[in-house]
């Protein structure tokens, strides 16, 4: 997440996005259960640490970066 130059981590619930608090998102992870549940069932950790070791583009998030900054 890009604010005002500097780069956070922010938690939202109930479908709340980041864009409405003036903030840029870099990454998204969605943790929904809807999100994981079929092939994780209740281990939401393995989800994310999967996302994050074989989905996420490092490069698409430092586009973001760029353009936010």
């Amino acid at each position: 997440m890009a604010d005002k130059g500097a780069l956070r981590v922010v938690k939202t619930g109930n479908a709340d996005t980041p864009l409405t608090m003036g903030l840029t998102p870099l990454l998204t992870i969605d943790v929904w259960e809807h999100a994981y549940y079929l092939d994780y069932q209740n281990r939401r950790a393995d989800f994310v640490a999967a996302v994050i070791d074989r989905l996420l583009s490092w490069e698409f998030a430092n586009a973001n970066l760029a353009r936010a900054g």
